[in-house]
């Protein structure tokens, strides 16, 4: 599948660190779309990854939704309806939770500036996040799927890292 063929409102799906982000704004620079980040909407700026109160969070997701360019990464469940409505895309990261694990990791332990991560906020390790990628996120992946295989839209399932760089080597993307 072409870049173009997911049209100019793209949702990017997928587990905790898989890479949501950096896609996110690979395909932003290269076609002119804003990125918009699903965590940085849903949690306070300047904090330790405190959440925003629901509704506060669902009309800044709705309020990035209603533009005509956009390309999106995040999960949010509440709000995958209008999202998908709104969407002319898909793409689902769907790498496993060994790989997710080190991503943490490395990004948590020696990654500073990344794009995607919260105003003011730190990333460190937490026991609360090794727990969602190893437990929560399994059980997940397969709701993922299963949506990602009912909804009718051009869509596009990247099943590991390597699969994703690929991606990025014929969209012809940059990291930066």
């Amino acid at each position: 599948m072409d870049l173009p063929d997911l049209g100019n409102r793209i949702c990017i799906l997928g587990p905790s660190n898989s890479g949501k982000s950096t896609l996110a704004n690979a395909i932003a620079r290269k076609r002119g779309l804003e990125p918009v980040h699903l965590d940085v909407l849903h949690h306070l700026p300047n904090t330790d990854w405190e959440p925003r109160p629901k509704g506060e969070f669902v009309a800044l997701h709705d309020a990035a939704i209603a533009g005509e360019r956009w390309v999106m990464d995040g999960n949010y469940s509440i709000c995958m309806p209008q999202r998908f409505r709104r969407a002319t895309g898909l793409i689902l990261l769907d790498i496993s939770m060994p790989a997710s694990l080190l991503r943490y990791f490395r990004r948590t332990l020696f990654e500073t500036g990344r794009l995607g991560a919260l105003e003011g906020g730190r990333d460190s390790v937490k026991w609360d996040m090794i727990h969602h990628i190893a437990v929560v996120q399994p059980k997940n992946r397969k709701r993922y799927r299963a949506m990602f295989d009912e909804l009718d839209l051009p869509k596009l399932r990247l099943s590991s890292v390597r699969a994703i760089k690929q991606c990025f080597r014929e969209w012809g993307l940059t990291f930066s």
